[in-house]
């Protein structure tokens, strides 16, 4: 005897069919068409001008920047905790074996120190303007001075 002229085969063979095609009904017509069509779980929002690119008197763009900016911010913050937590649980896990750890520490010290090159010692004026203001100062020295870090170049005398 076939598996398929088996009647307890049919009866769950159609009682599937019964519970799993209205199913399937709604999430083809329904649901999915009206999904949001990106992948992400949180909200994106669209990338507004930068500080550099706003006219002086335009409040509006500078708002809008600044929000921007410490919404970036917010994320790069997220990241360096994710990065330290990594770091910490794998120190945790590996004990004594810190060398399996180096690859996560080198990366979370990379990260550290970008995040510190952007956003660090602004104290409580952090706002997109100043950021701007720093990075403009940051690349007046290293112009003049080389790599922030490296010391001063010395001075070339002219003859």
């Amino acid at each position: 005897m076939a598996e398929k002229d088996n009647i307890l085969y049919k009866f769950m063979n159609t009682m599937f069919y019964v519970l799993d095609t209205p199913v399937t009904y709604v999430r083809e017509k329904i649901v999915v068409p009206n999904q949001k069509k990106y992948p992400w779980y949180h909200q994106q929002y669209r990338r507004v001008p930068t500080i550099d690119e706003c006219y002086t008197d335009d409040i509006v763009c500078y708002t809008e920047a600044n929000c921007q900016f410490e919404r970036d911010k917010q994320v790069e913050d997220e990241i360096l905790t994710i990065l330290r937590n990594r770091f910490e649980q794998c120190i945790f896990y590996h004990g004594k074996d810190r060398h399996f750890c180096d690859e996560l520490k080198k990366t979370y010290d990379d990260a550290a120190v970008a995040w510190f090159i952007k956003y660090g010692e602004m104290g409580i004026g952090l706002n997109v303007k100043n950021a701007y203001m720093k990075q403009k100062h940051r690349m007046i020295w290293e112009r003049r001075h080389g790599p922030v870090g490296t010391g001063m170049k010395g001075q070339a005398t002219e003859a």
